[in-house]
C-alpha cells in the first residue's frame, strides 16, 4: 500500500511539474486605485509544483517525480524551458534543474522527520528546498565559469538565474505552503 502511495504521488508530482513549467506565475498585487492587479512574475509554476509534491507526498515521491522529469527532458522531450536533450547538460540553467532531486528529497524529509504540519513549518521546508535549488544552480554556474564555458557572462547569468527569480519564488513558497497545508489535511497525510 505504501509503494502505491509513493508511485501515485510521484506520477501526480511529475504531471504537476510538467504543467507548472507551461504556466507563467502571477500574483495579485495592490493597485494604486485601491483595487488589485494580477501581475505576471518572471517565473513559471515549475518549482512551486516540485515543492508542493515534496511537501504533500513526501521525499520519495518528490524525488521520483524530479528524476522522471529530468529523464524526460534529457531524452529529447521538450519539457525544459529551452527544449530538451542531452546537450542541455551544458546549459547554464541545468544546475537548477539537477537541484530538483536533492531539493525534493530534503523538503519532503524535513516535513516527515520534523512533523511539520503547520503553515510556518511547511513554509520553512519549502524555503530550504528553494535554497537547495539555488545552491545547486550557483555551483553549476561557478564550475562552468571555472571551465571557461560562460566567458565574461557569469555576473549576468547569476542575476538572471538566481537573483531575479528569487523574490517571486519566495512569494510562491508562501502560496505553496498554504496549498500544501490544505491538501495534507484533506488527504489525511501523516507527518
Amino acid at each position: 500500500m505504501r509503494a502505491l502511495a509513493i508511485w501515485s504521488g510521484a506520477i501526480a508530482g511529475l504531471l504537476l511539474i510538467l504543467v507548472g513549467g507551461l504556466i507563467q506565475a502571477a500574483a495579485p498585487l495592490p493597485a494604486g486605485s485601491g483595487g488589485w492587479n494580477l501581475t505576471t512574475l518572471p517565473i513559471t509554476l515549475q518549482v512551486p509544483a516540485l515543492l508542493l509534491t515534496a511537501l504533500v507526498c513526501g521525499p520519495r515521491s518528490g524525488m521520483l517525480a524530479a528524476v522522471a522529469y529530468l529523464s524526460l527532458g534529457l531524452f529529447q522531450l521538450p519539457v525544459f524551458q529551452g527544449g530538451g536533450g542531452a546537450a542541455y547538460l551544458l546549459d547554464p540553467g541545468f544546475g537548477y534543474l539537477a537541484g530538483f532531486i536533492p531539493a525534493a528529497w530534503l523538503t519532503g524529509k524535513l516535513v516527515r522527520q520534523q512533523g511539520m504540519d503547520d503553515l510556518l513549518g511547511l513554509f520553512g521546508a519549502a524555503v530550504v528546498g528553494l535554497g537547495v535549488l539555488q545552491v545547486c544552480g550557483i555551483a553549476n554556474l561557478l564550475l562552468g565559469a571555472l571551465a571557461g564555458r560562460w566567458g565574461p557572462n557569469l555576473g549576468s547569468l547569476l542575476f538572471s538565474y538566481s537573483l531575479a527569480p528569487l523574490l517571486p519564488q519566495l512569494l510562491l513558497c508562501c502560496a505553496v505552503s498554504v496549498v500544501a497545508l490544505v491538501l495534507r489535511r484533506l488527504l489525511l497525510v501523516e507527518s
